[in-house]
C-alpha cells in the first residue's frame, strides 16, 4: 500500500493522541505529537519565568529564546511509543500536568511559535508515512493529507478521561478544575487568529464520547486501509 500522511485534529483530551499512537505502531508509521511540541515550549517558558504574574507571556523574551528550544522525540522500547525531550531532557511526564495544561493554549496562539513549529512539522512529513495529531494539521500543516480525521467528545467526557489519566499517574487532580480548563482551552483554541481549531472540509468526523479505545482504534484502522489501498 502507498505511504500517506494521516492528519488527526480535535479538541483537547479527546483521545486523539492515543488513537494516533496506536495506529502508527500497528502500521509502522512515525507518530508525531504536535501537542507535545507546544507543551514543551510552554514548559520551557514556565521554567524560565516567561509568564508574568497575571499570566501574560513575555513575548520578546520567548521569541529570543526560540532558537535555544530543541524538541525531539525518542522511541521508548518499553511503551512502544515516542517520548518527548526538550534540549535532551526527558519531559514526557512533566508536560502532562495541570500547570502546563493551563498555560499551553496561550502559548499555542502565539504566531511566531506556531510558525516555527509548523515548519518543523512539515519537515518531518516530507517522506510521508506519518501520523500527526494536533489542532491544525489538516487545515494548516498538511492541507493535502490523504486522510484527515477530526475527533471530538463532550467536555464532561474529556474532563473525566483527563482526571482518570492523572490519577492513574499519581498526580494531583480536581475534576472541576480540569473541566474548567477543557472548556477554556476549547474557547482559546477555536478563537485564536493563527491556526484556529476547526474541522477541515474534507475531514471525517469522529465523536468518540461513547466509544471504547478498541472501538475507535478499529474505526481508524478501517479509514486508513480504505485510503491507503486506493490507487
Amino acid at each position: 500500500m502507498k505511504k500517506i500522511i494521516i492528519a488527526i485534529d480535535g479538541h483537547s483530551s479527546c483521545g486523539k493522541s492515543t488513537m494516533a499512537k496506536d495506529l502508527a505502531s500497528k502500521i509502522g508509521y512515525t507518530y508525531i505529537d504536535t501537542g507535545a511540541m507546544y507543551r514543551a515550549v510552554t514548559y520551557y517558558a514556565l521554567q524560565h519565568g516567561l509568564f508574568d504574574a497575571d499570566g501574560a507571556i513575555r513575548l520578546a523574551e520567548l521569541e529570543a529564546a526560540l532558537p535555544d528550544i530543541h524538541i525531539t522525540f525518542r522511541f521508548n522500547e518499553e511503551t512502544r511509543r515516542p517520548d518527548t525531550y526538550l534540549n535532551n531532557e526527558y519531559i514526557e511526564d512533566k508536560i502532562r500536568g495541570m500547570e502546563v495544561s493551563s498555560h499551553v493554549s496561550p502559548i499555542a496562539a502565539v504566531g511566531f511559535v506556531r510558525s516555527a513549529l509548523v515548519a518543523q512539522q512539515q519537515e518531518m512529513g516530507l517522506q510521508k508515512g506519518i501520523v500527526m495529531d494536533g489542532r491544525d494539521i489538516g487545515t494548516v500543516v498538511f492541507p493535502d493529507a490523504e486522510l484527515k480525521v477530526f475527533v471530538t467528545a463532550s467536555a464532561e467526557v474529556r474532563a473525566q478521561r483527563r482526571y482518570d489519566e492523572l490519577v492513574a499517574k499519581g498526580q494531583p487532580a480536581s475534576y472541576d478544575d480540569i473541566l474548567a480548563n477543557v472548556v477554556e482551552r476549547d474557547r482559546i483554541d477555536s478563537s485564536r487568529e493563527v491556526g484556529p481549531l476547526r474541522q477541515a472540509d474534507d475531514a471525517i468526523l469522529l465523536d468518540n464520547s461513547h466509544l471504547t479505545i478498541p472501538q475507535q482504534n478499529e474505526w481508524l484502522m478501517q479509514q486508513y486501509l480504505r485510503v491507503a489501498s486506493e490507487e
